[in-house]
């Protein structure tokens, strides 16, 4: 198929046909990352930008290698070392940016919706890298990406989301991505961090741990948002890890092939404990090397679409 869209700015906005088309040209530039050149000059004499008013580790650095490894130019703004701390509007920052001609913007914003505002005003390509506690999409897809890899299918699978579900990004994205597939999705929470309605979506929820991952085939693992109130929502901390705090023990229930998934940062001891971390069953760390084939796609598929 031909990729025509200018931005990816949500997981709503792709077809299931769409998703498995980045999986698939992800899975081509995985081999480059793993070579001991670990270049090709795909995207030479393109621009990337990263415009992150949030803290990032693994988003930022991932779309900086990736856009590297494809040989584009990357510069890299943070909201506390540019003019936004000076009182300039989002909407003049990007203008300005694109000003000197870049060819990709990639903006992480607290507020839901800033990169569709920007996709709008902007001719250059916009990338959601996380706006707010609405989608992001790229760790969506890598997520997919990662699960199909190790079961070799996303389709016929129970897949658990467990923690801070209301107030979590990835979570919205994954599920929007899990949908177009006929698999069981399982979302496990207290009460309170767990948005209403999510049956009227075909998603089970659950307020047991302990059930919730009964046969789970993947569990996936989210931390209290602190930033965005989260711990609010509960009586403590503590109090919630000892009931949605994942164990070695907890595990028993699973699949005996069960992964172990965390979009980062992880809270240990809080909502996935250390050998359930490092152990056996966790591929938290082969989401993060997945993430950046998955944005070399990304930025491969809008730089290279036909205008």
């Amino acid at each position: 198929m031909n990729w025509t869209k200018k931005d990816l700015l949500g997981i709503t906005e792709l077809s299931k046909e769409e998703i498995l088309f980045v999986l698939d040209t992800a899975e081509s530039f995985k081999e480059i990352s793993q070579r001991d050149i670990k270049k090709v000059p795909t995207l030479r004499g393109k621009t990337v930008i990263t415009l992150f008013y949030e803290p990032s580790t693994r988003t930022r650095t991932s779309f900086e290698i990736a856009a590297k490894r494809l040989s584009a130019d990357t510069i890299n703004i943070s909201a506390s070392t540019s003019s936004y701390v000076k009182g300039e509007t989002l909407k003049d920052t990007a203008k300005n940016l694109e000003a000197m001609n870049p060819d990709v913007t990639i903006i992480r914003h607290s507020m839901p919706g800033a990169p569709h505002m920007l996709a709008r005003i902007l001719d250059s390509s916009v990338v959601n890298g996380g706006d707010g506690a609405h989608e992001h999409p790229t760790q969506a897809l890598l997520d997919a990406y990662t699960i199909r890899e190790k079961k070799g299918t996303i389709d016929g699978l129970k897949i658990v989301i467990v923690g801070d579900i209301i107030h979590s990004r990835v979570a919205r994205s994954n599920i929007f991505t899990l949908r177009n597939f006929d698999s069981e999705i399982v979302c496990c929470g207290p009460p309170t961090m767990l948005p209403p309605h999510m049956e009227e979506l075909g998603i089970k929820v659950e307020y047991n741990l302990k059930k919730a991952i009964h046969n789970a085939d993947v569990i996936m693992m989210l931390r209290i948002q602190k930033e965005r109130g989260g711990v609010s929502y509960i009586p403590s901390v503590k109090e919630y890890s000892a009931f949605f705090g994942l164990t070695g023990e907890h595990i028993m229930n699973a699949k005996k092939d069960v992964i172990i998934m965390h979009p980062g940062p992880m809270n240990r001891g809080v909502e996935i404990m250390d050998d359930v971390a490092d152990g056996p069953y966790s591929v938290i760390l082969e989401q993060v090397e997945n993430g950046v084939a998955v944005r070399m796609a990304i930025l491969y598929l809008l730089l290279g679409r036909e205008k």
